[in-house]
């Protein structure tokens, strides 16, 4: 076929080409097998050679046939055709330009290069499209685990297609840039090739991987190839269509097309392109958009990259997208939104903006704002990211900050944790980006924003007075002109009567003149022009009634006029008028403008300080809100709100101190990510001080920390301590901060008392991280600290104490199991300084010789050799002390009368002081003698044991060589022992076991210091109206607990007396004390305190806080350490989370927060506590109930449990005795989301409740239940289940409606059920309702269970007189001096005492 003779059509696909489409159209003849194509390659190469780029003319069909064959045909036969078809092609675009050139081009040879042209295309980019599928699928195989070869097989013909592939699109680029019009006769060049052109570019980007750094060129190869389309060919309306549908189907594309379309537009001035897509996009459906999720993911990233590079042409077109705000899909509104902040930021930012663009602007801010409060979270938290970017790029303006930090304050309490995290570093952008000052005290702000608003209004008023409106005189004169010259026109109509008699020409020009501008003055203006008249005929050619004669005799009157007013105005006898109106003007209006941009300023100034102030307010807001924050569960709102405080601490804002403590505890997390935050956060507040030498920086660091002391609670110094401790074990703290802590403490740089002790608070926690600090410096914290000056200061001599104390902390696992523990000779200075200090300080009155006393014996034990001969000492020396003050009492009888600062038995009196810092000092040393055996003992005897067992296996291990073996039974047993660990158990229960024989039979024998002061205790607790004072009553009551710790037969002796004190004591330290003690003796001795649990619970009811607080934290502690049996009187515990005190709420809070993490605790416990609670007797009212039970219900989170709770809650519907435990049931049914199984289980469980619907709010909470169900949605079946069980509700309800009303008819009495519901009582709830009662204290049995109903049943029920010692049969009555007198007895107090005959009274 002759190449003239036909035309190449480009098909729509490839098999369009095997079929006869007519005469005068090319077809494939023969469609060569895959053996048959090298051949036939280098048939073409030898053509192409020879005739150059229209061999193709006669060899297309080879070609053809590998793109058939592709899949089947080896690799290099591929590599080898695209090679040829790359030069034929290259060579091809060469020669076009000079063929394009010749006007004498024959009509043949344009239709041969056409063709040749459309057909090397066609077949190059063929085979572009299947080498690109080809790489795809093998990228694909990669993950794909098969064998080595093939994978590095694929991978090697995959890569050396992406390196050939980017310059066979320049070459598809170079040729495109020729003018290819020539070919087509001068028209427009087929729009098939120009999609055969672009179309390889499309496929080459849908490859998933494109968007890759290393593919960087290849996509800019793609965007100069579309580029040279879209601007030589017509190709804007299918790229349109093209991008749109990528973005709906691939979304990998986004961000390349955007890219690509921002260079269009910039380099190649395509504008129009851009808003051609936004339109498209724009008009796409929002409710398909919302069913398309791909298609919408494609748009959104697309819109947002497309603001962000080319903001300006996004806003021209952003018009088409703003129907989207509306849509379902929240990502489009996103996407939207983004653009919007983009376009502010790098737009419509500045001072310097037109009118139209401010309009503009804020139109678009009050669009994000509403967005703020959008319907879904995940628009809310991305406006909030938005708003962080314009703020943190300064492109809000002033007038929007308070309602933007307003929304962004309400956003805190949202839901969504991820809104509240972008809400904090929102506020966290304003205070880093605020324009109004870097401190932001409300305090520091509204003192000069009073003293300028002040200023402001004494200027206004000054303003008022003194400023009269200037105006001129020729101002005047022109309001006055229409008046005048209507008087004037009068002057020609007929006279009135008596005018010409009254105004007569004066003798002179000047009078005439006055008496003219008088009447002006005046405002008789007829009258004025009448004498003007006058005068002008009598004084003619004299001034001012001279000058230009007028042709118009009223223009000449009202000239005249005119000159006199306004050069008389300044005053009536000025000689020169003019001159004297001039100056006085320049007087009056120079000085006017001054006053005026003064109130401008300070107006200006005003509104600056209250913007600040309110800003100062919010921020102030929020941090109360972000504070509570801290403990939530979410890791990342914890982390933000801990760098929001980081961030307001920079900027003075006082109430940030709060925050930055409150912190502290967070050290303790065990999550990670947060205890890091937490040590950033110190790190960054305290670690990085200001000031320009060492020294300076160390004094600040120290100054800062010694801050956080003042007033801190033990709780906070322990974390601080764990914090600079990290910090110590990573040197972050300088060795000039540790020299000049040594400095204050020594005195060699002057500080406060507070600043010393602060120092060596700040020693101690360094030693905990390294003890050597302390340990090198041993001597001088001896003779300074606990030198003779100690007395002065024993709060400083304490922390010394605790200090020291650092060295005996455990010693750690790699320095050995066997180590010896560290410890000081019995004659070491410490020691001497410490007795000293003590028994020094015993006799003089100081609130702080306890404290100290109690650092000071712990200390003695932790570090002493035989620390308890040095106590004994102490002990004794206190005694002598003691006793010589007795002495000395006995001796002074001349004053018969009792100080109230001294105690009397019968003669004799003593300090109560004294007395105080001696059972304190007994108990201290109980204690710490009853840990010191526990721990320090019983560890150094297993120590010693298992170095002798190691020294005996080495020795036998050394010997097992030369002797004989054993027989092997005997072998055999022993090894089966130790194999068991019968051996180490054994020994570890005789070690235990002899500690115990010595605490329990020897510490309180006679022989023994303690037995000397046991009675001397017990005589203070059981005498409380003879020993009144209350810090004695509580330190006794405090030893009491602790000597129990030492033995168990003492402890059951003495637990009645110690619970009688801890329920009848008037003296709530001595309640708290004595809760303290019993916690501890419940872990000691469990069984023992066991049956006095319920008075345990009792105290979470005492009438005062501080106990009621005390009470909740040790029933936490017993309760999650499994120490106490929780039964149903957890339901106390339940109460305090409707307490009046803020901090027992939180005590409750945080224990049902650590209960639930037990499994399923709270659910077992649950019916339980409903069913206490909802007891009328229990003093909970309704509103109280539903408040506790919304906060358990929230920790039931299973579906289990909840469907489990529904039937119990039925259940329990059938045992339930009031109206009010009704109504109790059906408010817990309202707060547990049911669900399918869970309104079977109603349904199943109907007759249970089905007679107490009668009760309008019980019938009120089941159909909230049913209400909430639907709401929900579910199956149809579902759906009819809810209305069956709607209908049986509705039904009962109406039923006993009727059944009451016929009731009340027959019998004239109303039904119980629907009785006057009684209220029950106060919110106030009844403290101690059944502890109070005297049975409480009969001595339970130890390990029994009691049975409370069968107790009640037993018991008579009028019986209301205690009896607080039943085993009084059983004790001598000399054992205990303790029987009241009637004069000692107080009037305000009951007495606890042993006889039964003021029992009786």
């Amino acid at each position: 076929m002759a190449s003239s003779s036909w035309e190449f059509h480009l098909p729509f696909a490839p098999a369009d080409l095997l079929q006869d489409a007519g005469p005068g159209r090319y077809m494939v003849q023969e469609v060569l097998t895959a053996r048959e194509l090298p051949p036939a390659l280098t048939a073409f190469r030898t053509a192409f050679r020879a005739r150059g780029a229209l061999a193709v003319l006669q060899h297309f069909d080879p070609i053809y046939s590998l793109l058939h064959h592709f899949q089947a045909v080896g690799t290099a036969v591929k590599e080898d055709a695209l090679e040829l078809m790359t030069q034929v092609v290259s060579q091809h675009s060469n020669e076009l330009p000079a063929i394009l050139g010749d006007s004498g081009l024959s009509h043949a040879d344009r239709t041969a290069h056409l063709n040749a042209l459309k057909m090397n295309c066609y077949l190059l980019t063929g085979l572009v499209d299947a080498f690109e599928m080809e790489a795809c699928k093998s990228g694909l195989l990669e993950v794909d685990p098969g064998g080595k070869n093939k994978k590095s097989r694929t991978k090697t013909s995959r890569s050396l297609w992406e390196e050939e592939r980017e310059p066979l699109l320049q070459l598809l680029t170079r040729l495109l840039h020729l003018d290819l019009r020539q070919l087509w006769g001068g028209l427009v060049v087929e729009e098939e090739f120009v999609s055969l052109m672009t179309g390889s570019c499309y496929r080459i980007l849908e490859n998933s991987n494109i968007g890759f750094q290393k593919y960087r060129t290849t996509r800019e190869a793609v965007t100069h190839l579309l580029a040279a389309a879209l601007v030589h060919y017509d190709h804007m309306f299918s790229a349109t269509l093209k991008i749109t549908q990528m973005l709906q189907h691939f979304e990998h594309v986004a961000p390349v097309f955007a890219q690509a379309v921002s260079l269009w537009a910039t380099e190649y001035g395509l504008k129009s392109l851009v808003g051609e897509l936004l339109r498209e996009i724009g008009h796409k459906c929002p409710q398909d958009l919302a069913r398309d999720a791909s298609g919408i993911k494609g748009y959104a990233t697309f819109i947002t990259e497309l603001a962000e590079r080319i903001p300006a042409l996004v806003l021209s077109n952003i018009s088409v997208l703003l129907r989207h705000l509306d849509g379902e899909s929240y990502m489009m509104r996103n996407a939207v939104l983004a653009a919007m902040a983009e376009v502010l930021v790098q737009v419509l930012n500045g001072d310097q903006l037109e009118e139209a663009s401010r309009g503009t602007r804020d139109q678009f801010l009050n669009m994000l704002q509403a967005h703020i409060c959008d319907i879904n979270g995940f628009v809310r938290s991305r406006v909030l990211q938005l708003f962080t970017r314009i703020v943190q790029c300064k492109a809000l303006p002033l007038t929007q900050f308070q309602s933007v930090v307003s929304l962004a304050v309400g956003r805190l309490k949202d839901k969504s944790v991820v809104v509240v995290k972008n809400a904090i570093q929102l506020l966290a952008a304003f205070l880093s980006n605020n324009p109004f000052s870097c401190k932001l005290s409300c305090t520091d702000l509204a003192e000069p924003l009073k003293k300028e608003v002040q200023k402001l209004q004494e200027m206004r008023d000054h303003g008022r007075s003194t400023a009269a409106p200037v105006i001129t005189p020729e101002e005047e004169w022109e309001a006055m002109l229409p008046e005048v010259r209507a008087a004037t026109q009068q002057l020609f109509q007929p006279l009135q009567e008596g005018e010409e008699e009254v105004l007569e020409v004066e003798e002179t020009v000047e009078s005439t003149a006055e008496q003219i501008t008088g009447l002006l003055r005046k405002l008789n203006y007829k009258s004025a022009a009448r004498l003007t008249q006058k005068a002008l005929c009598r004084f003619q050619g004299k001034e001012p009634f001279s000058g230009p004669t007028e042709e118009n005799e009223e223009a000449t009157i009202l000239g005249v006029l005119k000159r006199l007013y306004t050069g008389s105005c300044p005053g009536e006898n000025s000689e020169d008028p003019p001159r004297g109106n001039s100056s006085l003007n320049t007087e009056e209006v120079v000085p006017e403008e001054q006053p005026q941009t003064e109130l401008v300023k300070q107006q200006m100034l005003v509104q600056y300080l209250q913007d600040a102030y309110d800003f100062s307010v919010k921020i102030t807001e929020a941090l109360s809100l972000i504070s509570k924050m801290m403990y939530e569960n979410s890791v990342s709102v914890v982390q933000e709100a801990i760098e929001f405080f980081v961030t307001v601490s920079q900027f003075g804002v006082p109430q940030a101190l709060l925050g930055v403590r409150r912190m502290l505890p967070l050290i303790w997390s065990k999550e990670p990510g947060i205890k890091e935050a937490v040590l950033n956060a110190y790190r960054q507040l305290y670690l990085s001080p200001s000031g320009d030498s060492e020294r300076a920086r160390a004094q600040n660091l120290v100054h800062s920390l010694s801050l956080i002391m003042v007033d801190a609670s033990l709780g906070t110094i322990q974390c601080l301590e764990e914090i600079i401790s990290e910090f110590v074990q990573k040197d972050e703290i300088k060795p000039a901060v540790i020299q000049l802590l040594w400095e204050r403490f020594t005195e060699k740089s002057q500080c406060s008392s507070l600043e010393r002790r602060a120092a060596v608070m700040l020693l101690g926690m360094m030693a905990r991280g390294k003890p050597e600090i302390i340990g090198s410096n041993l001597d001088v914290l001896v003779t300074v600290g606990l030198s003779e000056k100690a007395c002065e200061d024993y709060r400083l001599a304490q922390e010394v104490c605790n200090a020291i104390s650092k060295l005996a902390s455990k010693p750690k696992p790699a320095q050995g199991k066997n180590r010896a523990p560290f410890r000081l000779p019995q004659n070491h200075t410490l020691f001497g300084c410490l007795s000293e200090t003590l028994s020094k300080g015993f006799a003089q009155p100081s609130s702080h010789w306890i404290p100290f006393m109690e650092a000071a014996v712990m200390l003695i034990y932790q570090l002493a050799e035989g620390a308890e001969e040095i106590c004994a000492q102490i002990l004794q020396l206190c005694s002598q002390q003691t006793l010589e003050k007795l002495q000395e009492a006995d001796g002074q009888k001349a004053d018969p009368g009792v100080s109230p600062s001294r105690v009397s038995d019968g003669a004799s009196t003593l300090p109560t002081f004294l007395l105080m810092h001696l059972v304190s000092l007994v108990g201290q040393v109980a204690l710490q003698q009853v840990a010191y055996l526990e721990v320090s003992v019983s560890a150094e005897l297993r120590r010693r044991r298992i170095l002798k067992e190691e020294e005996k296996a080495t020795k036998k291990h050394s010997d097992g060589s030369t002797k004989k073996q054993r027989p092997r039974s005997t072998g055999n047993e022993t090894t089966m022992e130790e194999e068991l660990g019968l051996v180490g158990a054994s020994a570890d229960d005789t070690e235990a076991e002899l500690i115990r024989s010595i605490c329990e039979t020897e510490l309180l024998d006679g022989k023994h210091l303690f037995s000397a002061f046991v009675p001397l205790v017990l005589k203070i607790c059981n005498n409380p109206g003879l020993y009144s004072d209350p810090a004695l009553s509580a330190a006794a009551a405090l030893t009491l607990g602790k000597v129990c710790m030492i033995s168990s037969e003492f402890c059951d002796s003495h637990l009645r007396l110690l619970f009688t004190m801890m329920e009848k004591s008037t003296l709530p330290g001595v309640r708290s004390n004595l809760i303290i003690a019993a916690g501890d003796l419940a872990i000691r001795f469990p069984n023992l305190v066991e049956p006095w649990t319920s008075h345990l619970y009792a105290r979470l009811r005492d009438p005062c806080p501080s106990v009621r607080q005390t009470a909740g934290l040790v029933m936490t502690h017993l309760i999650l350490k499994d120490m106490v049996k929780v039964k149903g009187q957890v339901s106390e515990m339940a109460t305090l989370l409707i307490d009046p005190e803020e901090a027992i709420m939180g005590v409750a809070q945080n224990f049902f927060s650590e209960l639930s993490n037990k499994d399923n605790a709270i659910y077992n416990l649950l019916p339980d506590i409903i069913s206490r609670l909802s007891d009328p007797t229990c003093g909970v009212e309704e509103e109280s109930f539903h408040i506790i039970m919304r906060h358990l219900f929230s920790y039931i989170t299973k579906d289990k449990q909840t469907e489990s709770l529904v039937e119990k809650l039925c259940q329990r519907f059938r045992t339930a005795r009031t109206e009010r435990q009704y109504r109790d049931l059906s408010h817990c049914l309202t707060l547990l989301p049911v669900s399918e199984r869970g309104l079977h289980k109603l349904q199943d469980n109907f007759d249970c409740f089905a007679d107490k619907l009668q009760d309008p709010a019980v019938y009120s909470c089941f159909q909230t239940v049913l209400a909430r169900f639907r709401r929900a949605g579910s199956k149809p079946e579902i759906k009819a289940l809810a209305e069956e069980l709607e209908q049986k509700l509705a039904a009962s309800h109406n039923r006993g409606l009727d059944s009451a009303e016929t009731c009340q008819e027959g019998s004239g009495t109303p039904m119980p059920g629907l009785a006057k519901r009684k209220t029950t009582g106060s919110s106030r709830r009844h403290p101690l309702s059944t502890v109070n009662r005297d049975e409480g204290f009969v001595t339970p049995q130890p390990r029994n269970l009691r049975n409370h109903k069968g107790a009640q049943k037993r018991r008579p029920p009028k019986k209301a007189i205690i009896t607080f010692s039943s085993d009084e049969e059983n004790s001598s009555e000399d054992d205990l001096s303790a029987e009241l007198k009637e004069e000692e007895t107080p009037t305000k107090t009951t007495p606890i005492t042993r006889s039964s005959a003021r029992r009786l009274r």
